[in-house]
């Protein structure tokens, strides 16, 4: 895989705790400044700004200029991709533990 495509890729940019805490936030945020998101962290504003690009690159932030300052808010759309993989293996292991329940009650 590309360095390219895995920068755009929704489970490249979870796959870091401090990206799924940046998405956390912003979830329960209607908009955030960069000013406003960094002492929620025990990283720098630079750390916290790459992370903010990364998660954009995915599609799951946008942003927008106010006078100097830039805001950022969650676009959990992309996140519906997760969801969909997710719910297949919910499905499969309710199945395994419907099946383990019919065994041991025989």
């Amino acid at each position: 895989m590309n360095q390219a495509y895995q920068e755009r890729d929704v489970y490249t940019a979870i796959a870091d705790p401090t990206r799924r805490k940046l998405i956390r936030l912003l979830a329960e945020a209607d908009e955030l400044s960069l000013y406003e998101i960094t002492p929620h962290f025990q990283i720098g504003r630079t750390a916290v700004s790459k992370h903010l690009a990364i998660l954009k690159s995915a599609d799951l932030v946008t942003n927008r200029k106010t006078g100097r300052e830039t805001r950022y808010q969650l676009n959990a759309a992309p996140l519906q991709e997760v969801k969909d993989w997710l719910s297949f293996y919910e499905q499969f292991w309710n199945e395994k533990a419907k099946l383990l329940k019919d065994i041991l009650e025989e």
